[in-house]
């Protein structure tokens, strides 16, 4: 209960202003002209205004607010490591047993985990949450339990009591990590590339001058070399295939470390072609030479060279040499001297008429089997005694003639496998829709019948479902053969055309080893956390996909087939990092957000970017490691921290139940006390 003078003016406060100053005129009048009862006039005016002021005693009914300690407990990644979680649960029952031995104070405690994507310790935030859900009047001390790693200084709110910060961690801790500083997005592909990547020491660490670096692409077997720690280290990769390729980074874990968790680092790089080289010969001209040049010639990316044997050396029509205007074909200079530069050789309907050497084939044969790509597109040369098939190349080849050549019309399908397949999967939804069996595509009108070898895949068919299109892996490289030279009729149209475009695209993608055309791949699409795995095979069934977490445990997943060959399933990831997928055949790493997360850049517990909030609120910065700690009450403005104890200010806030107002004195009591003054004015001043 407590009491408090108040007025509540009966006039307003400009009329009561008036007659205090006439008031006061008055007595000072009477002092001027030696009045023996000025002092009694005074006195009456007082009491006048005074009633006129109506005083009165306000009192209040005050029940008491109890005081707010607000502590933050990091949770977030770094926070997971070592010993942290349990000296962040000792931190916490120390703090609830020392505030409940204090009068009138109660704990609020807010828990901080990670954030979306990689944004780190969002600990001033989570503190800005908390006191803007508490009266600030109430706040008696604030406790930051971390440590001291946040990513949103700047984001501190004003802080209306003593702040501390109980910081977790070892003085022994130590830590290394991997730091990736300069990756291009891109790359040339058969160009050099350099990666600026960085081994740095933290805390305690032991002294060592170097570590071995693992290097591995895709998730191939890793190659490794010795690196220096504590110094940049420049180093040139050749990126192997095009599309996009991971390239993975790891360090080996070292005795008593904090976390292997920053001991890696995942770049994704996207090799491009500079030109795709196309070396084209054609046997002999015909109607569909001028589309395979018009197609390859279409795209600008391609730098073609392009040979038509016009007149082959056995032939005998008396021109003399001299007077031909013909080039002769350099076939020293493209099959053994610069064979290695081109991307892709195509023969079109050609066959052996004494323009190339059996030890030039078997060149090409070797070109393929050390990674090159041969495509053979066939026509009723291909089933004759002069097939380039009965060269060395035949051991290579996918197919071999039986001289058997189909001439009547056919629609070509997609077999049971080509719908599996890269190559041609979704190839229909390129035909016009058709009321008959098969796709909507136009005739073709000649087929060389084939016998495939066992390991090749036939993915496309025509008559009586012979072979049409066969694609076959040699060694590191690749073959292919079509069995007909009529797709130009597609190119011209003929009864709607069909999809040649699209489908010598991609048969020369997957020429080239593009990844998005591997016919068995294992791959992750991510969208945040979340993230799609794709498996396609040319199999029915696929197994299960083990995934692997950044800190090592095993996630089981089954994929359920969406269309023929693709199997997919989504997943939510628990946490950003670098997960391994596998399934027993095919593997392949994805990184979502970097592979070691900002809560993994500094590990190392520091109170450096808390101090200035410590000094500013007269709070201090305690290592739990050194012991529990006591809690005291401080004046505010005073120093709130010392050796083994901390200190909140009591704020004494209350909350007010009732009010009542007391009149000073009943009107009438003024009003005779003036009259009384007056009167005795009156007397003093007479003749008595």
């Amino acid at each position: 209960m407590t009491g408090t003078l108040i007025l509540d003016p009966l006039l307003p406060l400009v009329l009561l202003y008036a007659l205090a100053g006439l008031a006061a005129f008055a007595v000072g009048l009477a002092i001027w002209r030696r009045l023996p009862g000025w002092w009694l006039r005074g006195l009456a005016g007082l009491a006048l205004l005074a009633a006129l002021a109506n005083p009165a005693i306000q009192r209040e009914d005050r029940e008491p607010l109890t005081d707010i300690v607000v502590m933050v407990v990091d949770e977030s990644a770094s926070q997971r490591i070592g010993d942290r979680p349990a000296q962040n649960a000792a931190a916490i029952a120390n703090i609830e047993a020392e505030l409940a031995r204090q009068p009138n104070t109660e704990l609020r405690k807010v828990t901080l985990g990670d954030g979306e994507g990689d944004t780190g310790t969002a600990l001033m935030t989570a503190l800005s949450t908390a006191l803007a859900e508490e009266p600030l009047a109430r706040v008696a001390g604030i406790i930051l339990v971390t440590d001291g790693r946040l990513h949103d200084l700047e984001r501190a709110p004003r802080l209306p009591a003593p702040t501390h910060t109980l910081l977790t961690g070892q003085p022994e801790d130590w830590d290394r990590r991997l730091i990736v500083s300069n990756a291009p997005a891109f790359a040339i592909l058969g160009e050099q590339v350099n990666l600026t990547l960085r081994v740095e020491d933290q805390g305690a660490a032991p002294e060592e001058d170097s570590v071995v670096l693992s290097i591995s692409i895709d998730g191939d077997a890793p190659l490794t070399l010795p690196v220096p720690i504590g110094e940049d280290v420049t180093l040139p990769i050749e990126l192997p295939h095009g599309g996009m390729n991971v390239l993975q980074f790891t360090i080996p874990e070292a005795e008593g470390e904090l976390t292997n968790r920053n001991n890696a680092a995942v770049v994704q790089i996207n090799g491009v072609r500079d030109r795709l080289r196309v070396l084209l010969v054609s046997g002999e001209p015909h109607p569909g030479e001028r589309t395979w040049r018009n197609l390859l010639k279409s795209d600008a990316s391609v730098d073609l060279v392009h040979f038509t044997i016009l007149r082959p050396p056995n032939k005998q029509d008396g021109v003399p040499v001299e007077e031909l205007s013909l080039i002769a074909f350099p076939t020293r200079e493209l099959f053994l001297e610069k064979i290695n530069d081109f991307d892709l050789i195509i023969f079109d309907r050609y066959s052996r008429r004494g323009i190339l050497p059996s030890e030039y084939l078997d060149n090409i044969r070797q070109y393929v089997e050390q990674g090159g790509a041969v495509l053979i597109s066939s026509g009723p040369e291909y089933g004759t005694a002069e097939s380039i098939y009965r060269s060395p190349l035949g051991n290579i080849l996918p197919g071999a003639p039986t001289a058997r050549v189909y001439q009547q019309g056919f629609t070509p399908q997609i077999t049971d496998i080509g719908q599996r397949h890269p190559v041609t999967e979704g190839l229909d939804a390129f035909a016009p829709e058709s009321d008959d069996e098969g796709p909507g595509w136009g005739r073709w009108f000649r087929l060389i019948d084939v016998l495939v070898p066992e390991g090749a895949d036939t993915v496309m068919s025509g008559v009586d479902e012979k072979p049409l299109l066969i694609l076959n892996r040699i060694g590191e490289g690749r073959v292919s053969l079509m069995t007909s030279d009529q797709s130009w009729l597609w190119d011209r149209g003929y009864e709607g055309g069909g999809p040649q475009l699209e489908l010598l695209r991609r048969l020369a993608h997957w020429m080239m080893k593009e990844p998005e055309l591997e016919e068995e791949a294992l791959w992750a699409e991510p969208v945040g956390q979340t993230m799609q795995i794709i498996r396609r095979t040319l199999d029915l069934e696929t197994g299960d996909v083990t995934v692997t977490h950044p800190d090592g445990t095993e996630t089981v997943l089954t994929l359920q087939e969406v269309s023929p060959g693709r199997f997919e399933t989504t997943w939510e990831a628990p946490e950003i990092g670098l997960y391994r997928l596998d399934d027993g055949e095919e593997t392949s790493v994805i990184a979502l957000g970097p592979a070691a997360p900002r809560e993994f850049e500094e590990t190392i517990a520091s109170g450096e970017l808390l101090e200035p909030v410590a000094e500013a609120t007269g709070g201090g910065i305690r290592a739990i490691a050194d012991g529990d700690l006591n809690i005291r009450t401080v004046r505010e403005g005073r120093p709130a921290a010392g050796r083994g104890w901390i200190g909140i200010t009591p704020r004494g806030a209350y909350r007010t139940a009732d009010i009542s107002i007391t009149p000073l004195l009943p009107a009438w009591a003024w009003l005779l006390l003036a009259s009384l003054l007056i009167i005795g004015a009156w007397l003093r001043e007479g003749r008595r």
